[in-house]
């Protein structure tokens, strides 16, 4: 049994994992300012202290803790483009606050939740971690900008830390003691958006751009279970090493197009989702596929929910569950 602290542990993914190590045995305390996650969300049996990632220097000088597992951070793309000091003070400089605190705390194990964000728009596709990084917003500036300081952070002090980068994560957790989906307000994220239109909270979803060269027109991405994203981050607390920063990309090996999404939630909720044609939005690269050959070789990682009907369902089974709680 060893104890963790997982910043951010309100919030989607960072649920999904605190839930995910309490099931494997460990002590867990969530760190979350509540500001865009939600107290609800903790799983029953962690420690919840809401303050800021700025604030984990209390924590962790209390002693005891084993590792720290990072998802604290202001993560809209739109809106650090508009409020790029937000980015800057929240993810880069409360990283920065982390990292020390953990120094002197003599806590020396961090898996952090990166982004594929980094890479901008690449050339090509599947994106392994060779790409050049050259992200095209604040916001996966201010993740790039972390990942530096986590090399520093290994090579100079000795920290073993693994980043993982990913691109879209969809469905919903459930255990025993409840079930951890995504929510988010405002939403900008395109199952949960698809699934609010079949819930008759928005009277259709926009596709924009349907002239990109790919089989339908248009654009394919990359969705990974948030099952499956937990599982890569307890087996990315095991193949920390001191002194190395791992970077691995995650993905589930397919791509799927907006329309082939659409299809498969018409499907899955019997909805008929209406979708209305819209120009194409500037800097949406046509296909964003990530490599997860890294992250098999050296985590042992493999996803094994990459069903889409499957993630979906699980998504459109925690909306209305979601929608009956009110």
């Amino acid at each position: 049994m060893s104890t963790y602290l997982v910043t951010g542990g309100a919030g989607y993914v960072g649920s999904v994992v605190a839930a995910r190590l309490l099931a494997a045995g460990h002590r867990v305390t969530v760190l979350d300012d509540l500001s865009t996650g939600f107290k609800e969300g903790v799983p029953p049996g962690a420690e919840l202290v809401v303050g800021r990632v700025q604030d984990a220097a209390g924590l962790l000088g209390i002693g005891g803790f084993d590792g720290v597992l990072h998802f604290a951070a202001s993560s809209q793309v739109g809106e650090s483009v508009t409020d790029p000091e937000k980015y800057w003070r929240n993810n880069v400089a409360g990283s920065l606050e982390l990292l020390r605190a953990m120094r002197d705390a003599g806590v020396r194990r961090l898996v952090f939740s990166s982004t594929a964000a980094v890479y901008g728009e690449p050339a090509g596709s599947p994106i392994t971690e060779d790409f050049p990084t050259a992200p095209a917003n604040p916001y996966g500036a201010s993740k790039l900008a972390v990942d530096h300081m986590i090399t520093s952070e290994a090579h100079a002090h000795g920290l073993a830390a693994v980043s993982l980068r990913y691109f879209n994560v969809a469905g919903a957790h459930r255990t025993g003691e409840g079930t951890f989906g995504e929510r988010h307000d405002p939403e900008s994220h395109l199952i949960p958006i698809i699934l609010q239109v079949a819930q008759g909270r928005r009277p259709a979803i926009s596709v924009y751009g349907t002239d990109y060269p790919t089989p339908d027109g248009t654009c394919v991405r990359d969705y990974i279970h948030v099952a499956d994203l937990a599982e890569a981050h307890l087996l990315a607390l095991d193949a920390a090493t001191p002194g190395e920063h791992l970077i691995c990309n995650l993905g589930n090996g397919n791509g799927f197009s907006v329309r082939e999404v659409v299809e498969s939630a018409r499907r899955v909720t019997g909805h008929p989702i209406p979708e209305t044609e819209a120009p194409r939005r500037a800097g949406d690269p046509a296909v964003l596929v990530a490599s997860a050959d890294r992250a098999r070789a050296r985590l042992g990682w493999r996803p094994a929910r990459t069903d889409l009907d499957g993630i979906i369902a699980d998504a459109w089974a925690f909306a209305q569950r979601e929608e009956q709680a009110g």
